[in-house]
C-alpha cells in the first residue's frame, strides 16, 4: 500500500500542476467537514466514490467548505439495480444536508436504456435543485470491466453523453466535468510507477484518490463561490491514505 510518505512526495508535482490549471469507512455514516461558512458539498457515488471521499474529507476541511460523503458500496447509482431503494431515502438526505453543490460521479452500477438513464439524472437534477443547490456530474474512471460488469459495458459507456444532454438543457442549473483529465480513457493501474488505481480493475489507490481530488477542487472552484483549492500539502498527509477502504494497492 502506499505509505503516507510516498504519497505526500508524489503530490510535490500535484500542487504544481493545480497552480498550473486555472470515503468514508465502510459505513453508512456519512464523512462530513465542518465549513467555516455555508459553502457546502454533497458527494454521491458508489464505492469508487467512497475510497475519493476519503481525501476529499480533508481537503474541504483544509479549504473552509463543508463536506458530506453519501457514497456507498454496491450501490450509490440513481438508475439501474439498487436504484429504487436508493431514492426512498436520497431526497431527504440531500435537502438535509443544505448542499451549496452536489457532486454525482457517475456509478458503474447506472445500467439502463438511454432513456432511463435520462430520466433518472432528470430525477436528480430536480432533486437537487430544489434543494437549492447546483448539480455536477463527474464521468466514472475508466475500469476493467469482469464479468459482473462486462455485459453493461455499453451502457456505462453513454452514461457521459446522456448526463451532457441533461446538462446542456439546464446550463445554469448542470455541468459535467471529464474525469479523463485524471484517468484518461483507458484504465491504468500505475502511473509514474506507482499503483493509482486497485488491482481489482475498479476502484482507487491513495495515489489516484488524491489526483482526483487536486483535479475536482480545482474544477469545483468555478462553480463553488468563493471557494480557493487549499494547498496539497494542507491534506495530504492527515492519515487517510492508510485506511483499510484501499485494497490492491
Amino acid at each position: 500500500m502506499t505509505t503516507i510518505r510516498s504519497l505526500a512526495l508524489g503530490l510535490a508535482g500535484l500542487a504544481l500542476a493545480t497552480a498550473a490549471c486555472s470515503t468514508p469507512p465502510a459505513t453508512d455514516t456519512p464523512v462530513a467537514a465542518a465549513g467555516a461558512d455555508q459553502r457546502k458539498v454533497l458527494f454521491l457515488g458508489d464505492s469508487i466514490a467512497e475510497g475519493e471521499a476519503l481525501p476529499l474529507a480533508a481537503a474541504f476541511k483544509a479549504g473552509g467548505a463543508g463536506f458530506t460523503s453519501l457514497a456507498s458500496a454496491g450501490g450509490g447509482n440513481v438508475v439501474g439495480p439498487f436504484s429504487d431503494e436508493n431514492w426512498k431515502k436520497l431526497p431527504e438526505q440531500i435537502t438535509s444536508a443544505a448542499p451549496t453543490v452536489v457532486v454525482y460521479q457517475i456509478a458503474t452500477y447506472d445500467w439502463g436504456t438511454r432513456q432511463e438513464q435520462q430520466a433518472a439524472y432528470e430525477k436528480l437534477l430536480k432533486t437537487v435543485t430544489g434543494a437549492g443547490a447546483k448539480l455536477v456530474f463527474v464521468t466514472m474512471p475508466p475500469i476493467k470491466p469482469d464479468d459482473f460488469y462486462q455485459p453493461h459495458m455499453a451502457d456505462l459507456e453513454r452514461t457521459p453523453d446522456v448526463a451532457r444532454a441533461v446538462a446542456a438543457a439546464s446550463p445554469d442549473k448542470a455541468v459535467v466535468l471529464d474525469s479523463a483529465e485524471v484517468w484518461t480513457g483507458t484504465y491504468q493501474q500505475t502511473r509514474d510507477g506507482k499503483a493509482d488505481r486497485s488491482a481489482d480493475g475498479i476502484h482507487t489507490c491513495p495515489q489516484g484518490a488524491a489526483r482526483f481530488t487536486g483535479w475536482l477542487l480545482t474544477s469545483l472552484a468555478k462553480v463553488l463561490p468563493g471557494f480557493t483549492p487549499p494547498a496539497p500539502e494542507t491534506w495530504a498527509n492527515t492519515g487517510w491514505s492508510g485506511d483499510k477502504h484501499f485494497q490492491g494497492c
